[in-house]
């Protein structure tokens, strides 16, 4: 019979029976809320009296090879826990819980009854309180922090107005791709140590995760820029208030943007660029996983789809090769592909926008969405006579453009928006 004290060793014990912990120190984080009243009788001080008298003697016959369970080491037991790490929360803005519960499927009724654990023991006062977690900045504030701190010569170096290059049939000067750092206003040469941290802050809160953050720098090293403060940070607008404006992040093989939806319905504030000089097929490339995604697509394929799927015209690079069309897609639809074959063109998609933060993924997924839907997105493949590899393989449909030169090395092209009404 378990005792019925209410002291805290019993209580302790007597918890630890209930939750199965055996590792569970009996004076460890319990009762922190209990008032000792009442006191336990003289019966029961005697027996525990005697339950320690017991243990001794039992200790010093078995030379203390074989310790009581409670003498469970409190230092273990720590370590064991902080071994512990929820995905979901430490990469708030990568995979998020929501698909991962659908991803794990019927597991997810035993993470639910994990997470009980803890939330009962808090309720119960026996959780020692845990500091708050600092929450992610979303990447627009620091933005406006950075522009807060700007000196007026710093402005006249990296920030420009909203619309700064257009007229006529011009491309404004923040919707450009860039292989260099924009006016070769460095970060290194214009920004405080502090406003570089900023910035690398800034660049870091519109991937993923890590993972994401590395194939964006291309494993730190920004290509041929060499190191993130050889890249350039410009500010087109104002971000403060209601205004419009746009962080443009430029550097070798790389544009990229931040404009807190400033540039209605498009995706990544603008047409995108990235690269890596590796050979495309090469696993050094840091894009290659989504190569290899496109190919099992590819592979997937009968004869009759693969003709249609092959391009007979290259389909260029820069703007031009990402403007929008009405129709003349190349390639095969998604709606003539099987459903397997479906399934691995939503993973090409996955895969395409992995590098970067949800709520960028999410806008491309519903901008598709509101263009029709996948089954009007086609697959292309294009390689010159005499090669054997494609050189090029592309994503196309209403408002979006994915286009990816593998040889000789990758740049990618990339232009989503809401296709406007006729």
């Amino acid at each position: 019979m378990p005792c019925a004290c209410i002291c805290r060793s019993c209580r302790g014990a007597s918890l630890a029976a209930r939750l199965g912990r055996a590792s569970l120190h009996p004076f460890e984080n319990v009762g922190q809320d209990w008032n000792p009243v009442p006191r336990p009788s003289a019966s029961c001080m005697r027996t525990k009296r005697q339950l320690i008298l017991d243990t001794k003697a039992k200790l010093a016959q078995d030379e203390g090879t074989q310790p009581p369970v409670f003498l469970t080491s409190r230092r273990n037991g720590m370590s064991e826990q902080a071994k512990v790490q929820c995905p979901d929360c430490d990469a708030p803005d990568g995979v998020g819980r929501r698909d991962f519960l659908m991803t794990v499927g019927g597991s997810a009724v035993t993470l639910a009854g994990l997470e009980l654990v803890p939330k009962t023991l808090a309720a119960q006062g026996t959780a020692p309180a845990q500091p708050a977690p600092r929450a992610a900045r979303p990447a627009e504030a620091l933005i406006r922090e950075l522009f807060s701190g700007l000196t007026e010569v710093q402005r006249g170096q990296v920030v420009l107005p909203w619309n700064h290059g257009a007229g006529g049939n011009a491309i404004p000067t923040r919707l450009r791709m860039y292989n260099a750092s924009l006016n070769a206003n460095n970060i290194g040469a214009v920004y405080t140590p502090v406003q570089r941290d900023l910035n690398e802050r800034i660049l870091r809160a519109i991937c993923s995760d890590e993972e994401g953050h590395r194939r964006i720098t291309r494993n730190g090293t920004f290509d041929g820029s060499g190191n993130f403060q050889r890249c350039g940070a410009h500010i087109f607008g104002d971000p403060t208030g209601a205004n419009q404006f746009a962080w443009v992040f430029s550097g070798h093989h790389l544009t990229v943007r931040c404009d807190g939806n400033s540039q209605a319905d498009t995706a990544f504030g603008g047409p995108m660029y990235y690269g890596h000089s590796p050979d495309g097929y090469s696993q050094r490339n840091v894009f290659n996983f989504q190569t290899r995604s496109v190919m099992s697509v590819w592979e997937a394929l009968n004869a009759n789809q693969r003709r249609q799927a092959t391009m007979t015209a290259s389909p260029g690079e820069q703007a031009p090769s990402v403007r929008h069309r009405r129709e003349g897609f190349p390639g095969i639809a998604m709606r003539d592909l099987t459903a397997d074959q479906r399934r691995l063109v939503e993973t090409v998609m996955r895969d395409l926008i992995s590098p970067y933060r949800r709520e960028d993924g999410d806008e491309v997924m519903e901008l598709i969405r509101r263009n029709g839907g996948l089954e009007r997105i086609h697959l292309g493949f294009f390689k010159p006579a005499g090669s054997e590899n494609w050189t090029f393989w592309r994503l196309e449909g209403p408002g979006f453009v994915w286009n990816y030169r593998v040889l000789e090395h990758v740049h990618c092209f990339v232009n989503i928006a809401l296709q406007p009404r006729a």
